[in-house]
């Protein structure tokens, strides 16, 4: 794919204006095209070469690429016309707010050659990228039990903005901690493997002005035999996010916001491991963008493929009907 290539991003919100930001520094002499439906929101988006407001507007422009950053209940449709008209795409998380329609884009996608990828940034944070491959590598024995947490304060997540506007705080966007905090999911996956089942509880305990949960818990049972806990909020004053694999020859433990990764074993003290680290936040998704672009331009499966971003939403779904129906859910594969 040239360099001078069209790509389209879909969304003015936070996200697609990094991605803007990040594609304009990676690939300064595309051409870059905006679909912004809400021509309410203001302010101006440096880097863009024209903002359209139909879809119809954006595939007359021939995008080869596309990233697809607006509120997660619109991403199938939108993803499925782009893909239709040859798109190569880069699908925010979380992948959709429901199933219908995921299958048909992936197969989409597949018959035409084109990169399906999902969102998920974390995966490209060097020091949670070692963890994963010192767990494939045995480096704690078998995995008997997987942790992931994240926690941070919603209004202080954008300060500028009122978190009560945002996509976050309402249900209809597909927000919530159980949707917008899934990256705790894809890790769970990732070091622990499919879900054979699991049992949730979710809930608004908090004093937060939003319409959907702002507490997640889930206890996942792994095919492996392993177990999980996964626990996602948007409550904690000090922001916490890590990840503990227990195995049984020793225990791994990530955090993000220290940016560390330490191993246990039996009669040794905690050992800091020598990981690399992001020089600033934004590397994470500079690195996506360029793995996004390299398998578009060598045909090569995407670290998180669409089907991977489903299996994502497939639990997270599942915890929310365990959560309602109060029952353990069986994942069916």
């Amino acid at each position: 794919m040239a360099i001078d290539s069209t790509s389209l991003i879909v969304g003015s919100g936070s996200i697609a204006r990094r991605h803007l930001a990040n594609l304009r520094m990676l690939r300064p002499q595309s051409r870059i095209i905006v679909l912004r439906r809400q021509q309410s929101v203001s302010g101006d988006l440096p880097g863009a070469d024209r903002v359209v407001d139909t879809l119809e507007d954006a595939i007359r422009e021939r995008p080869e690429t596309a990233i697809v950053a607006n509120p997660a209940p619109f991403h199938v449709p939108v993803a499925q016309a782009l893909a239709e008209a040859g798109c190569h795409l880069l699908v925010e998380k979380p992948f959709s707010d429901r199933m219908d329609g995921l299958d048909a884009l992936i197969d989409t996608c597949a018959s035409r050659g084109a990169t399906l990828m999902v969102g998920y940034n974390l995966r490209f944070c060097p020091s949670l990228q070692a963890m994963a491959r010192l767990v494939t590598e045995g480096a704690v024995g078998r995995v008997l039990h997987v942790s992931a947490e994240i926690g941070q304060y919603l209004p202080d997540w954008r300060p500028s903005a009122d978190y009560r506007d945002g996509v976050t705080a309402q249900a209809s966007l597909g927000g919530g901690a159980l949707l917008e905090l899934s990256h705790e999911i894809d890790i769970a996956l990732w070091l622990g493997g499919p879900v054979a089942s699991l049992t949730a509880s979710l809930g608004r305990v908090g004093d937060l002005e939003i319409d959907t949960e702002d507490c997640a818990d889930l206890l996942v049972n792994f095919s492996s035999g392993a177990r999980g806990h996964v626990h996602m909020d948007l409550l904690q004053r000090v922001p916490t996010r890590r990840c503990r694999v227990v195995g049984s020859e020793g225990t791994l433990e990530w955090d993000y916001f220290e940016d560390t990764l330490r191993l246990g074993r039996p009669g040794e003290t905690w050992r800091q491991l020598e990981a690399p680290r992001l020089n600033q936040r934004n590397d994470m998704y500079l690195n996506e963008l360029a793995h996004f672009f390299a398998c578009v331009e060598q045909g090569v499966l995407p670290l998180v493929p669409g089907s991977v971003g489903r299996d994502v939403l497939a639990v997270a779904l599942a915890a929310r009907e365990s959560a309602a129906k109060k029952k353990t859910v069986e994942m069916l594969r």
